[in-house]
């Protein structure tokens, strides 16, 4: 048996984060991250509208780009003394993520959020529901069952899932979008293809997911280049297209890619590898991976056509779908390769055995669609980081 759950409403439209004036309810906890919710006069007329719905509102900000078990800790103890009804995030999928996991230990204080999983995640919903707002275009935290967390200690992020941290209400509103840094605009752009391009091959794709996976993915090419340089139509058109890659794999769930980007983002002395950046590197080498398997290839060739690929055969469609990205990634400034980003030699061949063997304690291995081990996650990570194809 299978199953798909997205938020019981979603709101989109310019304009639609006055949907808060409508809400019921005796208070909101709003978390957000850094200041640029503030400077964009987003969060103002976020507590206009809770005030004029009679909402009592606090704010907890502060919460880091990759949140940490600590951030969560304190968010879930002000939730504690605040005794909030509703949970409102406001911001990119940090946020979003952190305030799914105050809210786990906000109505289950004692809950291990290292064990937490889809089989044994407790019901929520008895202190508070949860409205997400996302103020950036790739990671679909305000549809999805995922929060990623990041271990700071060991550097090392995992994941929190299971159908209970659903969102209760969405609210994507393009103007809310709009004053996204470039950057912003590029990272998280190419995670949401790359949600899209590897749910549609998930061995846990669907005939409910994988029609989200095809509009996002085909949406996203078409638009992303043109959202980078600051059209509005095409940032809305992003905004939406993220989300419906958020619901594909919030069910048909991701691959190796996305397992590779969890485990070496907070790894290296020489700086950060952001999440969408890592998967933007990754993805055309795990294509060629998984395109080995010739139900895969298949796949691929279908997502590749419908996305606007050129070719006759799978393998040409699938060729050109690899071009594409990679043309796509050199014109919003992401390196091809490891390397390239400015992993020191040194550095990665001492720690990329570590890194191979955390890669395979996510979750995400197991729906990836073609198998892999120890030694081939160690071999595909090395490919990646000089920048070869994929060959075996």
């Amino acid at each position: 048996m299978a199953r798909i759950t997205v938020p019981r409403d979603i709101y989109f439209g310019r304009g639609s984060l006055d949907t808060l004036k409508t809400i019921q309810g005796k208070k909101a906890l709003v978390v957000v991250g850094g200041g640029s919710v503030k400077r964009s006069g987003v969060l103002d007329r976020a507590f206009e509208y809770l005030k004029e719905a009679g909402i009592e509102t606090r704010l907890f900000d502060g919460v880091e780009a990759d949140p940490s078990v600590e951030t969560i800790r304190k968010g879930a103890a002000v939730m504690a003394e605040f005794a909030p009804d509703w949970i409102i995030p406001i911001g990119g999928g940090s946020p979003i993520d952190a305030s799914k996991a105050m809210w786990l230990l906000y109505e289950h204080p004692d809950a291990d959020i290292y064990d937490i999983n889809p089989f044994n995640m407790p019901p929520l919903r008895n202190k508070a529901r949860f409205i997400a707002i996302p103020t950036t275009s790739g990671t679909a935290s305000e549809v999805t069952n995922a929060s990623v967390v990041c271990d700071y200690a060991t550097g090392i992020k995992f994941g929190i899932a299971g159908f209970e941290i659903i969102p209760d209400i969405a609210i994507l509103d393009p103007d809310v979008a709009d004053t996204m840094p470039q950057s912003l605009t590029a990272f998280t752009g190419i995670d949401a293809l790359t949600h899209a391009t590897e749910s549609f091959v998930a061995k846990f794709s669907s005939p409910f997911s994988a029609p989200y996976s095809l509009a996002a993915a085909k949406t996203v090419l078409a638009n992303l280049l043109d959202a980078f340089g600051g059209d509005k139509n095409a940032k809305e058109e992003m905004h939406y297209a993220q989300c419906l890659a958020g619901i594909a794999f919030s069910s048909a769930m991701l691959g190796i890619s996305h397992a590779m980007a969890h485990k070496t983002g907070a790894m290296f002395d020489g700086g950060h590898i952001p999440h969408g950046e890592a998967n933007g590197i990754y993805l055309p080498y795990v294509i060629q991976y998984n395109a080995k398997d010739p139900d895969t290839k298949k796949r691929y060739g279908q997502l590749a056509a419908y996305a606007g690929a050129a070719g006759q055969t799978d393998d040409e469609l699938i060729d050109d779908y690899i071009a594409k990205i990679r043309a796509l990634n050199k014109a919003l400034g992401i390196p091809a390769n490891l390397r390239e980003f400015g992993i020191p030699e040194g550095e990665w061949n001492e720690k990329a055995d570590a890194i191979a063997e955390n890669a395979m304690t996510d979750s995400l291995v197991m729906s990836n669609p073609r198998d892999i081990d120890i030694p081939a996650m160690r071999k595909v990570l090395q490919y990646i980081y000089e920048g070869k194809d994929i060959d075996f």
